[in-house]
């Protein structure tokens, strides 16, 4: 840092205690950690930081030279200079009384791209939670922690299936929503960026909500009602819809002639204030979908949570892909091995597709992958919902979906729809497993397929994380262990074939393999974000 340095406080903070980067830098000021620790010894070593201007700066440019990325963060309004002589000091000092620094400190703190919900229900006071947090010495971490626990109460307070209790559960929801908003923005004010916040926040959300799910459906059994299809549903729906999300994001992240008539429609209607918060509404995302849930959980019942869940989010995921199905068809773009590379790795494909996938490698083009993966999702899930409980035919329907799903990505998938590969695929299993549950007909079927569900949608999130935190997908021996899509959709059908004179032994079944599924992707996922030596990422992504 240099020594004639006038600016804020928080300019500095932003140069010099931000983890995410390598190598940071303001005027007059930079910092660099381990990884571009070797570009500043080299760029101290040479001639690169000579010169005039500050030396900071200078030496910031050479370190640039290297190959190094540095980042410089946006200050606007703040102030980072280094004057030359008593006049810029004096203008300099005058730039930074004119701005209230805490002010802007508490703006920036606010997610750019939240929802209309969050942006004006809840932000206009959880920023103020968030510096009360750090005034105290609180980390993001624990505040996420506290969120899951309190929608954890929630939960159980809605599983008592009385009024009181689902009138507690909505409040509870909502204040645990107020501390999830907390955790990013204290983070933010705080610049406590970590690779295990990203992963607590992004793995949390998601358990916090399908948990409520759970408790909405045993505390309508209390009463009487059975709504497990409708919490299991809603959770497929919803899953199946962050996949869509997180595959198209992928296809598309580095993809060059990445333009579109639907793009340039979207762009100039974002010049539209209102049309902007109306597209954010439409598709619920997690404020609004949250704060529904909880309002009608405390005033009508979970039969009509759940289908006001499905009806919306049905609504937005139609909206959303449609648009992205458009974009794609009409833009010109080119991926990248990396994109199919996370497609493939997003398609959770096991040792029986593998081997298809080996045996076609070669012969297989790229045109008409998702078609094949689409025919295979079709034939599965339809048979699943069509055929009677143990009916030895979906077996071998069974068997042609592992042969589409070693087909599908026998090939680079690099073709302009190949991103609905993957929640296609999920789709097919998440379906088949419902149906079959269903149609069992037997106490437990239900619950004991929401949780097998679960545990396999936690797999398939964790996956999403790793890629986008840039550490690559799961070790492959964890997706081979597990069987991948087509090998647990294979031994589904053949339980509920081998068990259709004992259906009451399916959800026994279920369970265990449920269970088996938790444990080796909670143990390998907890070993590898407490071990991993990622870099600190914080997801500033859409809200989901």
């Amino acid at each position: 840092m240099d020594t004639a340095f006038v600016g804020h406080v928080h300019a500095l903070r932003l140069a010099l205690t931000d983890p995410r980067f390598d190598a940071c830098a303001v005027t007059g000021a930079l910092s660099v950690q381990a990884g571009a620790r070797e570009a500043l010894d080299k760029a101290v070593a040479t001639e690169g930081a000579a010169g005039s201007g500050p030396y900071a700066d200078r030496l910031a440019a050479a370190v640039e030279a290297t190959g190094t990325a540095v980042q410089r963060p946006e200050l606007g309004s703040l102030v980072a200079a280094v004057p030359a002589d008593a006049d810029e000091r004096a203008a300099a000092s005058a730039a930074v009384a004119a701005v209230d620094e805490e002010a802007v400190r508490l703006r920036s703190a606010v997610k750019s791209r939240d929802g209309f919900f969050t942006t004006f229900c809840i932000s206009p006071y959880s920023r103020y939670i968030a510096r009360w947090c750090a005034r105290r010495g609180l980390t993001p971490n624990q505040v996420t922690t506290a969120s899951l626990i309190t929608a954890l109460i929630a939960a159980g307070c809605a599983a008592t299936g009385e009024r009181w209790g689902y009138v507690a559960a909505g409040v509870l929801l909502i204040v645990s929503f107020v501390l999830d908003c907390t955790d990013g923005q204290l983070a933010r004010y705080s610049l406590q960026y970590s690779t295990m916040g990203a992963w607590l926040d992004a793995t949390f959300d998601r358990a916090k909500e399908y948990s409520f799910y759970a408790g909405l459906a045993l505390g309508a059994a209390r009463g009487g009602d059975d709504v497990w299809g409708l919490a299991l549903g809603a959770m497929i729906l919803m899953t199946c819809r962050h996949v869509v999300d997180f595959s198209f994001n992928e296809a598309n992240h580095d993809a060059t002639a990445n333009t579109s008539p639907t793009a340039a429609l979207s762009d100039r209607l974002d010049s539209v204030g209102w049309t902007v918060w109306v597209r954010r509404m439409i598709i619920l995302p997690i404020g609004e979908r949250w704060a529904m849930i909880a309002v009608l959980t405390a005033f009508t019942t979970p039969r009509i949570v759940f289908y006001a869940l499905i009806v919306g989010c049905a609504f937005g995921a139609l909206y959303t892909t449609a648009g992205r199905v458009l974009r794609s068809l009409t833009r010109k773009a080119r991926r990248t091995d990396r994109a199919a590379q996370a497609l493939a790795d997003l398609t959770d494909s096991g040792p029986l597709a593998e081997l298809q996938a080996r045996l076609l490698r070669g012969r297989a083009g790229t045109f008409g992958s998702v078609y094949v993966a689409a025919l295979g999702t079709v034939l599965m899930a339809g048979a699943a919902l069509y055929l009677p409980f143990g009916d030895p035919r979906l077996i071998a329907v069974a068997v042609i979906y592992v042969m589409t799903a070693g087909l599908a990505v026998a090939a680079p998938l690099k073709g302009a729809l190949d991103w609905l590969i993957p929640p296609l695929f999920r789709a097919a299993e998440y379906v088949t497993v419902l149906a079959l549950a269903a149609k069992a007909d037997v106490p437990g079927a239900l619950p004991a397929a929401f949780g097998l569900i679960a545990a396999v949608a936690y797999h398939h999130y964790d996956t999403v994380y790793r890629i986008r935190g840039g550490t690559g997908a799961p070790p492959h021996w964890l997706v081979r262990t597990i069987g991948g899509h087509e090998g647990r959709v294979l031994l589904t059908t053949v339980l509920a074939a081998v068990l259709v004179d004992r259906a009451s032994d399916f959800p026994v079944a279920l369970t265990a393999l449920a269970v088996f599924v938790a444990l080796v992707v909670l143990v390998e996922s907890i070993r590898f974000w407490v071990s991993s030596g990622a870099p600190a990422v914080h997801d500033e992504g859409e809200p989901a």
